[in-house]
């Protein structure tokens, strides 16, 4: 079963009230950019302050997930049953925007342009830009929701192409 809209803007509304600040990536992040619901997802890809990872858990928890699979420092996946939210912590930087560890000890940098607003089931949520979610999706065999992704990126941004 897929991760629907409505667990979404749960989990959403859950990591918010903990001030876990989070910004939806992933295939949720591309439908948040189109403003609607473009096919199934697996799991929510979302953003979190790194400092608040262990208040995020525990809110988490309060909805029945627990940890799955842990790579911290770079993602921790929680599931409840076929529910997955796969958390990225992000550490803020001086210059305003932010930075996720990776694996081996490389650096993922979110300068602050590259967030934008989108929305998710009629409500405002923090994702990120059409370009950056292009960026993404690079280096790696795409599967057909990547496929997918990339064609609504597209037609959202052509220059994104």
């Amino acid at each position: 079963m897929p991760t629907t809209e409505a667990e979404v803007l749960r989990v959403l509304a859950a990591l918010t009230a903990v001030g876990a600040s989070p910004r939806v990536a992933g295939g949720w992040g591309v439908d948040a950019l189109a403003g609607r619901q473009t096919r199934d997802h697996r799991d929510l890809d979302v953003m979190v302050l790194a400092d608040r990872l262990g208040s995020a858990l525990e809110a988490l928890r309060d909805l029945g997930y627990e940890v799955s699979t842990d790579w911290l420092p770079v993602r921790v996946e929680v599931s409840a049953g076929d529910r997955h939210v796969d958390l990225h912590p992000l550490n803020p930087s001086p210059d305003g925007g932010s930075w996720q560890a990776g694996l081996d000890g490389a650096r993922f940098d979110y300068p602050a342009e590259v967030w934008t607003t989108g929305r998710i089931g009629g409500h405002d949520v923090s994702c990120l830009t059409a370009p950056r979610q292009r960026d993404l999706h690079g280096g790696y065999q795409h599967r057909a929701e990547d496929r997918h992704d990339l064609a609504v990126l597209e037609a959202l941004d052509p220059s994104t192409a």
